[in-house]
């Protein structure tokens, strides 16, 4: 097997470079961040109580008249009140003053005990925050010194193992590929079962390239580093998704409530009645035998549904077509109208027991369709089948007659094609299935056996001739017939492992 380099020496030299630049512009924000980290700072002591010594002298000894001895009899008395009459005013000031003095320092004695306990209890309170600080900017320091080994590791390590599978696979492919090729050697065909676990290693070898290509994918945004922050205002930026607006199903006549009953009216029409499609939607229920939780995505008129029910297999249907769904409630099915996208992310992992999705993925643009395969493979439990049905495009008469009448088609699908976007969404034993063939009378007429019937003794060379002609033409309506009149329809069925 040849081996494709998809990462050439300038390559890996620009990769180098980027990385060293990387690592030089972390190194420096590191170095500074550590110096920034700021010692814990000298704060002021608790302040001393407040001097209340000389409060209780002051409450003793305000009142001056108690100090002052009785007036005495006779003349000195009369002189003494004469005297006292005259400094009564200053002596009652005095004792106004004295009063309102000892009254306010008693009554802010008690607020000036309580200040140094708050003050004290402050600087506690910011000397233990600022210690915190520090303790973290330190831890964030030693955090951010594991980051980079961290990453390599994990690193070295998804690249090791990236580059194991790799190296399996290709051996493997190499050793079964020789192995094939000798019994193919040793035997006139190869038997079904050699070729079916062919396609199984075929199909978990796309899935395996599918997921190295995602990895690869992962490494690059990764290396790319995170996006720069929109806005520092009072609100984040909302967060981006590449599939947060993902394009809904082109279904707008069969979604539209008021021309719903119009899309009904199509199907009746063209699909075929509900005898018709009940039997050729048969085949499906052997799939789900055993299964419970079974999705119908586009449910349609629930035919498919009705044929679980009446095997005793639970399950449930949408669909995007009000009328439909109308038409499936009144049946008494377990149906609701929903899109498939929206509904499967509404479920959790492995709540279903099995998908089937008739005739819908040609209404779904490319990433829609993708999405929801991601979506089903998650939803779906382990061992769970799903079973895609669209239009055979590779059959030119279903293109040109069931696929462009519709008006709702988005674009085509190949066979192929479905097959390997569902291989690569991680289902494994992908098998097309085709449905719907042509009857032989609508197909080209091969030459009749009356050519082949001449006499060669007596035609001679002419008669070979002849012969050879309605071989040649033969085979030009075989391979005419398989491009114009292949089956209609087909199905890619798949299994959750």
């Amino acid at each position: 097997m040849k081996v494709v380099r998809t990462v050439s020496e300038p390559d890996l030299t620009r990769l180098k470079q980027a990385r060293h630049d990387a690592d030089r512009r972390y190194n420096e924000a590191l170095t500074a961040l550590d110096a920034a980290i700021q010692a814990l700072p000298d704060l002021p002591a608790r302040p001393p109580l407040p001097d209340e010594a000389q409060l209780p002298p002051l409450n003793e000894r305000w009142d001056i008249t108690r100090a002052m001895p009785p007036a005495p009899g006779g003349w000195r008395g009369r002189i003494a009140n004469v005297v006292l009459s005259l400094v009564r005013p200053a002596l009652d000031q005095q004792q106004a003053f004295n009063s309102a003095l000892v009254d306010h320092l008693n009554r802010n004695a008690a607020q000036q005990r309580a200040v140094p306990e708050v003050l004290g209890a402050t600087l506690d309170l910011l000397r233990q925050h600022i210690d915190l600080v520090l303790r973290f900017e330190s831890r964030l320091i030693v955090f951010l010194q594991q980051l980079t080994p961290y990453v390599d590791t994990k690193d070295y390590e998804f690249h090791g193992l990236a580059t194991r599978i790799t190296e399996d696979v290709a051996e493997a492919h190499d050793q079964l590929a020789h192995t094939v090729r000798g019994l193919a050697a040793a035997l006139s065909g190869v038997s079904d079962d050699v070729l079916k676990r062919w396609e199984r290693y075929e199909g978990l070898r796309t899935s395996l390239a599918t997921m190295q290509m995602t990895v690869q994918a992962l490494k690059r945004e990764l290396a790319a580093g995170p996006p720069a922050p929109v806005s520092t205002g009072p609100h984040p930026p909302a967060p981006v998704s590449t599939r947060s607006h993902l394009p809904a199903p082109s279904t707008t006549l069969s979604s539209d409530r008021l021309s719903s009953h119009k899309y009904v009216a199509f199907e009746d029409l063209f699909r075929g009645d509900r005898a018709l499609i009940r039997e050729r939607q048969e085949d499906y229920v052997r799939l789900f035998a055993g299964r419970q939780d079974v999705l119908d995505v586009g449910c349609g008129r629930g035919e498919f549904l009705q044929l679980l029910a009446e095997r005793g297999i639970r399950g449930r249907g949408i669909d995007v077509n009000h009328e439909m769904v109308e038409l499936c409630v009144a049946s008494g099915l377990d149906v609701m109208e929903a899109d498939a996208l929206g509904y499967l992310r509404g479920l959790g992992d492995g709540e279903l027991g099995g998908l089937i999705a008739a005739q819908v993925v040609e209404h779904l643009e490319p990433d829609y369709l993708l999405a929801f395969l991601d979506e089903a493979f998650r939803v779906l439990q382990p061992g769970s089948p799903i079973a895609l049905e669209t239009i055979n495009v590779a059959s030119w008469s279903a293109f040109f007659t069931s696929y462009v009448r519709d008006l709702t088609h988005v674009r085509p699908i190949h066979p192929e094609t479905l097959k390997f976007v569902v291989t690569a969404s991680g289902f494994l034993d992908a098998e097309i299935q085709l449905k719907a063939p042509l009857p032989e009378s609508e197909k080209l007429l091969p030459s009749p056996p009356s050519v082949r019937e001449v006499d060669l003794a007596t035609t001679g060379a002419e008669g070979r001739g002849l012969i050879g002609l309605a071989d040649a033409f033969d085979r030009n309506v075989e391979r005419l017939n398989t491009q114009l009149y292949a089956p209609l329809d087909f199905a890619v069925v798949a299994y959750r492992r």
